[in-house]
C-alpha cells in the first residue's frame, strides 16, 4: 500500500484483501456493478462498515447505482500493490510449512514463496512445490540475495525469537508468525501473529455466546 492508504484504520486495511477477492470473483463472472448490500451478504461484513471502509478512499461508488466492478478491481489492485510480485521466504518446513509450500498462494499470482529454510538435513537440498529448501545457516545470505522482505514463520516456539532476531539483519520488513510465541521486533518490522489454537478457542467461544446474525463479530479476525 502507498503512504495515503496506510493512514486508514488497521481494521479497514485488514478487510481490503477480502473485498478484493470478492471483486475478482464478480469480474470473472461478468458482473458490471455491485451494491454494498450484495458485498455485505458475500463477505459477511455489514453494509455500513463497507461504506465506511470505502469512504476512506473517496467516491468509489454512486448513490442509487452502487459500485462499478471494473473500477473497484483496478482500484484495489493498485491499492494492494497487485501489479508487482511479493517474494516470500518460509522458515520451518514441518507439516504446516510443507502445506504452505505446496499451496504457494496458487490463487494469487502476485505472492510467491521463493525460498524455504530448515535445520533438518533430510529436507535441506530438496524442493517442495518447486521451492528449494536451504539450511538455516544461509538464512541472511539467501534472503538478502533474493531481496525477500516478507517471511512466514512456522518453527517451534522456543527458537522463534532467536530466528526473528536474525531477520532484522536480513532487512526483512514483514513477518507472518504462525508460532504461539509473541515476538519482539523493532519498529521497522511489521508482524502479524496467527495462533491457530487461539483462533479455534475464540471460534468456540463466539459460537456459544454470540448470535450468527452478528456478521461483524463473526468476521472479527478480518
Amino acid at each position: 500500500m502507498n503512504q495515503d492508504t496506510m493512514k486508514i484504520p488497521q481494521a479497514t486495511a485488514k478487510r481490503l484483501p477480502l473485498y478484493y477477492r470478492f471483486i475478482q470473483n464478480l469480474h470473472s463472472s461478468g458482473k458490471q456493478r455491485v451494491s454494498s448490500k450484495e458485498l455485505s451478504e458475500a463477505v459477511k461484513v455489514d453494509s455500513a462498515t463497507i461504506r465506511r471502509d470505502f469512504s476512506y478512499f473517496g467516491a468509489l461508488g454512486k448513490k442509487g447505482y452502487g459500485y462499478n466492478v471494473n473500477y473497484l478491481l483496478s482500484f484495489f489492485s493498485k491499492t494492494l500493490s497487485q501489479d508487482e510480485v511479493t517474494k516470500v521466504g518460509l522458515i520451518g518446513v514441518g507439516n504446516l510449512g510443507t502445506a504452505f509450500l505446496h499451496y504457494n498462494f496458487l490463487k494469487n499470482n502476485n505472492t510467491k514463496i521463493e525460498v524455504a529454510f530448515d535445520v533438518n538435513p533430510e529436507k535441506v537440498g530438496m524442493e517442495f512445490g518447486e521451492v528449494p529448501v536451504f539450511p538455516l545457516a544461509q538464512l541472511e545470505e539467501k534472503l538478502l540475495e533474493g531481496n525477500i522482505e516478507v517471511v512466514i514463520l512456522t518453527v517451534p516456539a522456543p527458537v522463534a525469537q532467536s530466528i526473528t532476531d536474525r531477520l532484522v539483519n536480513a532487512n526483512v520488513k514483514g513477518i507472518l508468525n504462525f508460532t504461539p510465541a509473541r515476538l519482539n521486533v523493532p519498529a521497522s518490522i511489521r508482524i502479524h501473529h496467527i495462533d491457530l489454537a487461539v483462533e479455534l478457542q475464540s471460534l468456540v467461544y463466539f459460537l456459544k455466546n454470540y448470535s450468527n446474525d452478528d456478521t461483524e463479530t463473526s468476521q472479527e479476525g478480518l
